[in-house]
């Protein structure tokens, strides 16, 4: 990790403190847009964003955006032309053929949500361009996070979305939509808050992530707060979190408490066991969907991003997270995460596997050797710490 001094760093928590934040910026924009997203929705959050889009492309700005075949399966169909119409550069990565051909890499993604605007003003986090409530699930906003910043960390965002950017537009043969580079960097100090920016990729940068939060767990002297929507961890860090218990650590996990992907949610319970036998807190979020990728630990360090702890995020995505080491900031999350565990999730009995009937465990243990055959065949030999 490479930390970067002197940035301003704003915690965003769901979609209403997020998109206003988002179209601001986009609104404000005088040279250069870079947005990337798993999901870019034909709904009512969708076309505000593709409309404050439109609205610089069509004053000058260069704007690029970049959307995951998968995650955006209608946008070709439904945005991506009137969007190319207005002038925007709208590009689908790994577009999704056919939903009933099976491909080796069908699970490598673009999953990351970043937005960077004039290479001074960026945005990191797990929140999609969707509308913040599911018209077809609970009626409060999905419980989600992200970060507005400013300063010299912008930078190296920057850098990062024109990359992935570049490599798209070389693979679909845009040779006219290189980003521009003569836009001058902008390391400027904004605030008094150090912080890095990490990605996973199939390159140099594999187990970037996933060894952040290694590093500050097996450091940890106090307490381990993580709330993640997937959390489906290999042998290592799972060993991680109990070995963090075992020397007086305070481990908290807030977990999805309701079913939203079958395969996933099960998988995730056959290993509360382990967890809940070395002391390990698990709260379950029920309010709505838990959608956030965060952590704060030592209540200096904190994680806000993209990036699920499975097999997916750690070994197949492409993911984006910041790293800040600030206590306010720190402090800011974590309070935030204490109040949803109190207001809105329910705690983990530590006899609940004990208690499990002989369907659902039943269930677990299909749906995690499921997961374990799928990640094998997907992730090129690499499967081998999630067993």
């Amino acid at each position: 990790m490479t930390f970067r001094d002197g940035n301003r760093i704003d915690l965003l928590c769901n979609g209403e403190q997020y998109f206003p934040a988002l179209e601001r910026e986009i609104d404000s924009a005088e040279s250069e847009i870079h947005l990337e997203t798993y999901i870019f929705e034909t709904d009512a959050t969708g076309e505000r964003i593709a409309q404050a889009l439109v609205r610089a492309a069509r004053r000058g700005v260069a704007v690029h955006l970049l959307v995951d075949g998968f995650g955006s399966r209608s946008f070709a169909q439904k945005l991506q032309p009137r969007l190319l119409e207005a002038g925007v550069q709208a590009l689908v990565f790994r577009p999704e053929l056919s939903m009933f051909k099976l491909r080796r890499t069908r699970l490598r993604r673009l999953h990351r949500k970043l937005a960077v605007i004039d290479g001074k003003v960026g945005f990191c986090g797990g929140i999609n361009i969707i509308d913040d409530i599911d018209s077809a699930g609970p009626i409060h906003p999905r419980f989600d996070y992200a970060v507005r910043l400013q300063g010299p960390l912008v930078t190296d965002m920057r850098i990062a979305a024109r990359t992935v950017w570049r490599h798209a537009t070389w693979t679909y043969m845009r040779w006219g939509w290189h980003a521009s580079s003569g836009l001058r960097a902008n390391p400027v100090r904004a605030g008094d808050r150090r912080a890095a920016f990490l990605v996973r990729d199939n390159f140099r940068h594999r187990h970037d992530i996933e060894r952040a939060y290694l590093a500050a767990i097996e450091s940890a002297k106090s307490e381990v707060v993580i709330a993640n929507a997937y959390f489906l961890p290999g042998k290592r860090f799972r060993r991680a979190l109990c070995a963090a218990t075992a020397r007086g650590v305070r481990v908290v996990l807030l977990l999805q408490g309701r079913v939203e992907y079958f395969l996933v949610h099960y998988a995730t319970l056959a290993l509360y066991h382990q967890w809940l036998d070395a002391g390990v807190e698990i709260h379950e979020y029920r309010r709505s969907l838990l959608h956030a990728k965060v952590a704060v630990i030592d209540a200096r360090w904190a994680t806000v991003g993209s990036s699920n702890i499975d097999p997916v995020s750690l070994l197949l995505a492409q993911e984006a997270n910041v790293v800040v080491v600030n206590e306010d900031f720190a402090r800011e999350l974590r309070d935030n995460l204490q109040a949803a565990m109190a207001s809105s999730a329910s705690p983990v009995a530590r006899e609940y596997a004990l208690n499990m009937n002989l369907t659902t465990r039943l269930l677990t243990w299909i749906a995690y050797g499921v997961v374990r055959a799928l990640t094998s065949i997907s992730s090129y030999g690499r499967a081998g710490d999630f067993r």
